[in-house]
């Protein structure tokens, strides 16, 4: 079973030392103003973390295009991690995956109707979501993974911090997962502690809270996994939930995503055979990485086995030259949503929806 990552290196404090001094003077550079943030006539609002990888970016990013998408035209501005391309690419249907990332493959596939764009220059890409003609009716932009993108000013600053690693018990690169050090989590609006136990008590949220110890202008909310209905990537036969799992069914987890050891764990309340292969995040599978799964696959129980894969990892596996359709069609996707937790849903989505209406956008930018 995969563990919670909380290891820190000790013997690479000095390197983090030095990695320490070059993100802190980045930082007094913006707020010294030698580098500057752009703040545009639109309401912009960023999903990122300190840490690196692991605290839900994207099923954060998902519940806001559902909650804005009704009323307004969203777009998703993102980097594209590891994607083939350079500069700025708008997102068709029939983009890529390589063209884009894998991340924003996914919510454009999730939701067709979304502007999703990627740009490693997030001052440019929102330029030309707005300037040009098919995204002109853009309203509200959503930046993925910006935190420590400095050169735009986001209206809303939303910092997720995984509640199984802390940034208290954390260190910086490379001896432990950390961007940047603690103390700049003030630069957000609002906190997310992600990945809570359902059934976390009031005294455990007290707990959350001192070891954060937030300013007065920040919210703090917490948010657990939600995993939604699977379904087939080789055929559409509708989708059925995970409590119609036999607990004798072997089930062969497939992920490249950078902490897996939740999901891990919440399938194990539904069968007692959970094999796990796991690549790294934003893998790129390759002909040999298809051969080891299938092998692997294979020594399974027959008529008594499956496939469950995430949908980041679904959107290169799906159209792999390599994966054939004896395969394919053992294979679920689980999509993971993500559920507000101590009734903070409504009080999040008025604060989001009112900042939205309050910060319209204008015609012209700043």
């Amino acid at each position: 079973m995969e563990k919670s990552p909380n290891k820190i290196n000790l013997l690479l404090y000095p390197i983090s030392l030095i990695y320490g001094v070059g993100v802190w003077l980045r930082n007094k550079f913006f707020d010294w103003g030698l580098l500057e943030e752009r703040s545009f006539n639109a309401p912009i609002i960023s999903i990122g973390n300190i840490t690196v990888g692991g605290t839900g970016k994207t099923p954060h990013t998902e519940y806001l295009i559902r909650l804005l998408q009704k009323r307004y035209k969203v777009a998703v501005l993102s980097r594209g991690y590891k994607r083939k391309s350079k500069g700025f690419v708008l997102a068709g249907d029939d983009t890529d995956v390589s063209k884009i990332g894998d991340e924003p493959y996914q919510m454009k596939k999730k939701f067709p109707n979304v502007h999703v764009a990627v740009d490693s220059d997030r001052c440019h890409g929102i330029e030309m979501l707005f300037s040009n003609f098919t995204t002109a009716d853009t309203e509200v932009i959503l930046l993925d993974d910006a935190y420590q993108h400095r050169y735009v000013k986001p209206g809303i600053n939303i910092l997720l911090v995984d509640y199984n690693r802390m940034l208290c018990d954390d260190a910086l690169l490379p001896a432990g997962r950390m961007r940047e050090r603690e103390r700049n989590k003030s630069r957000a609006n609002m906190v997310i502690i992600t990945k809570c136990p359902e059934d976390i008590t009031p005294f455990e949220i007290n707990v959350v809270r001192k070891k954060m110890d937030l300013f007065n202008y920040q919210e703090l909310y917490l948010t657990t996994l939600s995993y939604g209905k699977l379904y087939s990537l080789a055929h559409e036969d509708g989708e059925y939930p995970l409590t119609k799992i036999k607990s004798d069914v072997h089930i062969l987890v497939v992920t490249g995503i950078a902490s897996a050891y939740k999901l891990i764990d919440d399938l194990k309340e539904y069968s007692d055979n959970i094999h796990h292969i796991s690549f790294g995040d934003h893998h790129d599978f390759s002909k040999e990485d298809i051969k080891s799964i299938r092998d692997q696959f294979e020594q399974l129980p027959d008529r008594k086995r499956m496939i469950i894969t995430t949908e980041k990892d679904a959107a290169k596996l799906s159209s792999h030259p390599a994966l054939d359709d004896y395969l394919k069609q053992y294979i679920y996707v689980l999509p993971i949503e993500v559920k507000f937790l101590s009734d903070q849903e409504k009080m999040f989505n008025y604060n989001i929806n009112e900042y939205v209406r309050k910060n319209p956008r204008n015609s012209s930018l700043s």
